[in-house]
């Protein structure tokens, strides 16, 4: 049941609101670690299972092409439900159908062991996959909404960088845990059962999140008519304001790190044939690197803006096809294009979640999340579509097909990268950046605090799983 206790403003709410918030918070947390529990069971081993069921290198990719379309077409649809619904019951009911997805897929691990249907399995787990992604991305813009009005302005970054680093963590530790029972079972000719299990802890996880939600306190939010405007009018207006400049930019680069992204996992498992523990570990490496640097980009952007971490973060983004390739040795693949990875990402992400408050206002952040997600979303689908038609026909023309269309990936984003941060701008925190300084702050002022810190959140986790 929502709680009409109406906000004053972000800087003016009463004591009784400011403790509702600090509460949620706190709920938000825990919810997010159950979240990132279902995460790792279930969606990390989406691909890993499409592959088992021998699909085809082309639906492996088209997986990440039916993400990144109908996720944010189902964000769209969801943020006009914002008009009539509260957004606790928007995200209530899209969740639960996300996770009651997971057990069609524990089904088709079944009957792929009794040898019933075999030939139209993979077709199926593209189909469920299709329709976890539309109740999770139902959820987005409301809770995006919600959470800006949880959340302090000035303390936005810090606490979503929290909130990263332990859901990272969770998520990272599981699914690795996972990969090793997943390996055992494969020894043992009994994988599907392991798929199996798998598919229905990330259901429990789920449940457990929902459950949550169910109890965390949400600001009453009123959206007038003037707040609502139609994709068509989002997309004549973007080119002249910085948001929606930066949206067409988030979808350009989209485009082309899915060029090669969804292909990731065929790489390592397929070509170099990597067991799922090291495919795992070095799939998830990048989310330790994450952890490491995450509040410290945090803190880098409440002091020197957001759009300066977008800027760094960037220019890193074409290395990481780049360092796939490179070499093959596991080892190496653990660090160098881990490494990249998760700092860039790690403070891309974190930056442009951070970079849309900025530039929006409260009451139009659900609709404008999901014109933002559904341009991106275009970029993924259509680069993921370009990634499956290159391998098909590179697959019968050259020996190294993954090689040459994770360099095409990173052409393309240099190019983008280019001149698309030319157009976007900070518009928040204008203070005069001394690279000299930061990198001294960085170094002498955050790098021991931050990992000793770190390290103590990560140990708090079992306070938030109560």
């Amino acid at each position: 049941m929502v709680q009409k206790i109406k906000n004053k403003s972000e800087n003016g709410d009463s004591p009784q609101v400011k403790k509702l918030k600090s509460q949620a918070r706190e709920k938000s947390i825990q919810e997010g670690i159950y979240a990132s529990g279902s995460y790792a069971f279930g969606s990390s081993y989406v691909s890993p299972f499409a592959i088992a069921l021998k699909s085809s290198d082309s639906l492996v990719a088209l997986l990440s092409s039916v993400a990144g379309l109908l996720g944010p077409l189902s964000q769209m649809i969801g943020s006009k439900f914002m008009r009539k619904y509260s957004r606790k019951k928007i995200v209530l009911g899209a969740v639960l159908l996300e996770a009651l997805a997971w057990l069609p897929f524990a089904l088709i691990a079944f009957l792929f062991y009794k040898n019933i249907l075999v030939g139209i399995l993979p077709t199926f787990v593209l189909l469920i996959f299709a329709f976890y992604t539309i109740s999770g991305n139902f959820a987005g813009p409301a809770w995006f909404s919600w959470m800006g009005d949880i959340t302090e302005e000035k303390k936005r970054g810090q606490y979503f960088s929290l909130r990263n680093l332990l859901t990272g963590f969770v998520s990272m530790a599981l699914a690795i845990i996972a990969s090793f029972f997943l390996d055992y079972s494969k020894k043992n000719n009994w994988i599907m059962f392991g798929f199996m299990f798998l598919f229905l802890l990330a259901f429990l996880m789920r449940i457990k999140s929902w459950n949550l939600f169910k109890t965390q306190y949400e600001p009453e939010i009123k959206i007038d008519k003037k707040d609502n405007f139609t994709f068509w009018e989002f997309l004549t207006k973007a080119p002249k304001t910085n948001f929606g400049r930066y949206a067409i930019y988030r979808s350009l680069l989209a485009f082309g790190y899915s060029i090669s992204a969804p292909l990731l996992a065929v790489y390592l498992l397929r070509n170099l044939g990597f067991g799922y523990v090291v495919y795992m570990i070095i799939a998830y490496s990048a989310t330790i690197f994450s952890l490491m640097v995450m509040r410290i980009w945090g803190n880098f952007g409440d002091k020197w803006g957001n759009y300066r971490i977008i800027v760094i973060t960037s220019i890193l983004m074409p290395l990481i096809p780049l360092a796939w390739i490179l070499n093959t040795s596991p080892i190496y693949l653990l660090i160098i294009p881990s490494l990249i990875s998760g700092i860039a990402w790690a403070g891309f992400n974190l930056a442009s979640g951070n970079f849309i408050y900025d530039n929006v206002r409260p009451e139009k952040r659900g609709t404008a999340i999901s014109y933002y997600n559904m341009l991106q979303g275009i970029g993924v689908a259509a680069g993921a579509g370009v990634g499956a038609i290159l391998i098909k026909i590179l697959n019968a023309t050259t020996s190294s097909p993954i090689a040459i269309i994770f360099i095409i990936s990173a052409i393309v984003q240099m190019i983008v990268i280019f001149f698309g941060l030319q157009k976007i701008e900070e518009v928040k925190n204008k203070n005069k950046f001394d690279g000299k300084a930061a990198l001294k702050n960085i170094i002498f002022k955050q790098i021991r605090p931050t990992i000793m810190g770190e390290a103590q959140n990560i140990l708090s986790i079992p306070k938030y799983l109560k």
